[in-house]
């Protein structure tokens, strides 16, 4: 869910960074000028204003290799500084195309690397404002920009000089005599300008940034439509009947939310995930359920001023446009070209692998709801607001397990203060809390990260868990800074995002068992940047392919539910006592329960939106489309995607998850069995599974091949065998030997 755009030394955010977890969730855009691209339009201001009367200018300074000035910067610096440092790249990218030296490695892409330091530093932090602090006067500002950065990143890709420079030495034997991680950086930017369209001949070009400048804009509008619809829409709670069934913490918590709206002694339902789905699983007011049930799942889709169906469908007929001006079949076959499945026919091989066994479970589950519903007199019809209601109930009758026994353990800081125990057990790192850094807004903490072993500083974390109004819904991980040791010894800068609902002030937050699994996913992304260990920022960190990225994370996840972690991190947040070992067993045996419905609720969004970017330039109506793609598949009616279409912002907000929402599927099939070469030596804390994690997938950034980077960790590639264990469904028979 980014608009992102080239620099010599990476990718810049432009937008909100974005990892929503799927599975509960766990969890750029190539880039693409005319031949002679328009120029901006330029502001008095913007040739004039410097560092001193703009912080934005000013390159990070201060502790740990420098941080951003978070509490100097106002709305009103984002225009002027973003003007400014673009047209400053600008300079760098004629002065490096115009260089008259030979292109070598050095004079061209270790040169590339080198530039852009300013308008990366300025766009990472317009991203944060744009995820974490969005409002009116700034959506103004996106709306704006959006095109510009856009033509700037065309600009670049476009320009023939420079890539008759990277092509080069692409193409130059030397290159044999470069190390593998030089080879694979002129690789890497190699491609990346040919997939961007730096081949094309003139008109060409110039159709092509004009798609991507109208899809930029696209992109904001479609995320701003979903922001105010999760802003505009909430349920207030009157009075203590509306309550009956809700937990004291799921109480607490819409007290706040209606508080911090003004209306206190009321209770707010607002329109987020992390509100809204303990709401259906605990209320027992059905009409209640349905109501915050359909304001969720209508967000963008409610045929008003905020209506993101016209915005989608133009979206998709502009992506279909754009690939086959790049010269390939679909929109889906240009993104997957440079991932681990590389086609859309071998994603679509792995979901529907599990798509059967998945809708089969969930009948099983309606049936059990069903079952429960008709003893205890409910005559009712499971419908979507019903299932975590239900299912809860079943949980309990099958497994003696009550998710209200578990949330009282489970309280957030004690589940951070677990991923630095974890952390420092795999990776090897500390985390010590740090009050000289700037925030850009009170709920954020930091805390700086080294290595144990030599006391090393690795880098900084950047911890931002409640939800509040400007902040977009779900969980992400974002990197600030990617380290490198090109430009010196630079340490990364990274930090994860939540939507938790702060309680009243003393008393501590208590979340979800799924909610922990997020928390930990997007601790495995940051642990992912923080564990890299590269010499040039463009292959550093999380900087890998879409269906890899979620590997790491997803793969965190798994420590959550060990004994470790749960006898002395899982404590009761009024007795203080971990939590029993009888309802830890209970969790162990009711592992994969659910299981039909968490996988159908994703896979379904990951079919859809692959299904979409394969309909070619065929004209989709977007609701129509989804309805009868469902039907096809057989969805079971008792369950919603878990992004509909109009809402669906990993898809829609930019190019970074379009035809790839699957890859969380991908990626966990990695995931799956590379926990099992934890069980197969000795456990989860095993030193010497944990060494080869870090050195071959956690520390190589991009590069490797992740498919090379994989089997030099697992000894092998992964099947689907560990995936299906992990989910509870049958393992496909191995195909008979003749």
């Amino acid at each position: 869910m980014r608009q992102l755009f080239l620099t010599g030394a990476g990718i810049l955010v432009l937008a909100s960074a974005a990892c929503t977890t799927t599975s509960h969730e766990g969890r750029g855009a190539d880039p693409t000028v005319p031949a002679t691209p328009p120029a901006p339009t330029m502001s008095p201001s913007s040739e004039t204003t410097s560092s001193k009367t703009n912080p934005l200018l000013d390159h990070w300074s201060g502790p740990y290799g420098g941080v951003p000035a978070f509490d100097q910067i106002r709305i009103e610096h984002f225009r002027p500084a973003l003007e400014t440092s673009m047209n400053e790249y600008r300079r760098e990218i004629s002065d490096l195309a115009n260089e008259p030296a030979a292109p070598t490695f050095e004079n061209t892409i270790a040169a590339f690397e080198r530039l852009g330091q300013r308008v990366e530093e300025v766009s990472t932090i317009y991203g944060i404002w744009g995820s974490s602090l969005n409002g009116p006067e700034f959506q103004t500002i996106e709306r704006e920009m959006a095109p510009r950065l856009a033509a700037l990143s065309d600009e670049v890709i476009q320009n023939e000089r420079l890539f008759q420079r990277i092509a080069a030495v692409y193409e130059s034997p030397d290159k044999a005599k470069l190390t593998p991680e030089q080879q694979r950086l002129v690789w890497h930017h190699y491609t990346r300008f040919v997939r961007s369209g730096a081949r094309l001949d003139a008109q060409k070009k110039k159709q092509l940034s004009a798609l991507n400048q109208r899809l930029a804009s696209l992109y904001t509008s479609f995320g701003q439509n979903v922001l105010a619809d999760e802003e505009g829409y909430v349920v207030v709670l009157d009075s203590e009947k509306d309550l009956d069934g809700l937990p004291d913490s799921v109480r607490a918590g819409a007290a706040a939310a209606a508080a911090s709206r003004g209306l206190a002694g009321k209770w707010a339902i607002t329109n987020t995930r992390s509100s809204m789905e303990p709401f259906l699983t605990y209320s027992r007011r059905r009409e209640l359920r349905e109501k915050v049930w359909r304001n969720y799942i209508n967000r963008g889709d409610n045929g008003d001023t905020h209506d993101n169906n016209a915005i989608i469908t133009e979206i998709l007929q502009l992506r279909a446009e754009r690939a086959q001006l790049l010269g390939y079949a679909t929109h889906a076959h240009w993104r997957l070209e440079n991932t681990m499945a590389r086609t859309p026919e071998r994603a679509m091989a792995l979901m529907e692998a599990v798509w059967k066994p998945a809708v089969a479970r969930v009948r099983q589950e309606v049936a059990d709801m069903q079952a429960l519903a008709t003893k205890e007199g409910d005559k009712i019809t499971i419908e979507p607001w019903d299932y975590r209601y239900y299912a809860e109930k079943v949980r309990k009758a099958k497994y003696d397990l009550d998710q209200n026994e578990v949330k009282p353990y489970l309280q957030l800081e004690k589940l951070r203060e677990a991923m630095f125990w974890v952390a420092g057990e795999l990776f090897g790192f500390t985390f010590t809390p740090v009050n000289d850094v700037p925030v850009y807004h009170p709920d954020v903490r930091v805390w700086e990260v080294k290595d144990k072993a030599q006391g090393k500083h690795v880098g900084l974390w950047y911890f931002d868990p409640y939800a509040r109004p400007g902040k977009r819904s779900g969980a992400w991980m974002n990197a600030y800074r990617s380290q490198e040791r090109f430009r010196g010894e630079i340490t990364t800068i990274v930090s994860n995002n939540a939507n938790f609902v702060k309680g009243q002030p003393g008393e501590p937050v208590l979340i979800s068992w799924s909610d922990a699994e997020t928390l930990f996913h997007e601790f495995g992304h940051a642990l992912h940047g923080l564990s890299s260990d590269v010499n040039y920022p463009a292959l550093s960190g999380t900087n890998v392919v879409r269906d890899y990225v979620e590997f790491p994370s997803q793969l965190l996840e798994h420590w959550l539910d060990t004994p470790e972690v749960l006898n002395t991190y899982a404590l009761h947040y009024q007795t203080g006592k971990p939590i029993p070992s009888e309802l830890v067993a209970k969790i162990a045996k009711a592992a994969t329960f659910n299981q039909g419905f968490a996988t159908v609720e994703y896979l379904s969004s990951a079919l859809v939106d692959m299904k979409l970017h394969l309909a070619g330039t065929k004209k989709i109506d977007p609701d129509a489309f989804e309805r009868d793609t469902l039907q096809g598949l057989g969805m079971p009616r008792e369950i919603v995607m878990r992004h509909r279409t109009p809402q669906f912002g990993h898809v829609f907000a930019g190019d970074g998850y379009s035809a790839g929402y699957y890859s969380y599927l991908w990626s966990d099939t990695l995931t799956a069995d590379a926990f099992e070469a934890f069980s197969e030596a000795k456990g989860p804390y095993d030193r010497d599974v944990a060494s080869r994690l870090k050195k071959h997938v956690f520390s190589v950034g991009n590069t490797v091949d992740p498919a090379e980077g994989y089997r030099s960790f697992r000894g092998k590639d992964a099947g689907i065998d560990a995936l299906m264990r992990k989910r509870g469904f049958p393992v496909p028979a191995a195909p008979k030997k003749n």
